[in-house]
């Protein structure tokens, strides 16, 4: 099959989710601030918490979201969970990040197959990378707190 990398259209649609999710969950603004490729062999920025989602059928390789500690504690406080635990730490780490693949399936079409997110704490976790183009950092600023979406997806490449 062949398979093409990102494009600055591709990366566009990820910045502007993780606007729309933090307006919309939040009613607070992220400044979601300039893509950057990832030159390492690891492609994933491991922070406290991270959500994880694989995906297939026409796409191959994975969107993470990596967040500190405090910045989670803030999100979900602002969607009204005072309760603090490792567990919904993972749990809004997962979801972000489910959230995330999910405008992007919006746009690239119900063809991008989204695994369920996995999600871990901060280790050296090694991911077998399935992408072969670059990965993409997308940082964002959250208030006082700084995540970051990792895009790294190859797109089946349609035309013949």
């Amino acid at each position: 099959m062949n398979y093409r990398g990102l494009n600055p259209e591709d990366i566009e649609i990820f910045s502007e989710a993780i606007a729309n999710f933090f307006q919309i969950t939040t009613r607070q603004p992220a400044e979601v601030r300039t893509a950057y490729l990832i030159e390492t062999d690891e492609p994933i920025i491991w922070d406290d918490f991270n959500g994880l989602i694989q995906v297939s059928g026409g796409f191959r390789g994975t969107i993470a979201f990596s967040a500190p500690r405090p910045m989670l504690r803030e999100v979900l406080r602002a969607m009204g969970e005072a309760r603090e635990s490792s567990e919904n730490y993972l749990d809004i780490a997962g979801e972000i990040a489910n959230q995330l693949s999910g405008q992007a399936r919006k746009h690239f079409g119900e063809t991008l197959d989204i695994s369920p997110p996995i999600s871990c704490e901060r280790q050296h976790h090694t991911i077998t990378p399935a992408a072969e183009g670059p990965a993409y950092a997308i940082p964002m600023t959250w208030g006082p707190h700084e995540g970051h979406l990792v895009v790294h997806l190859d797109l089946l490449n349609r035309r013949p």
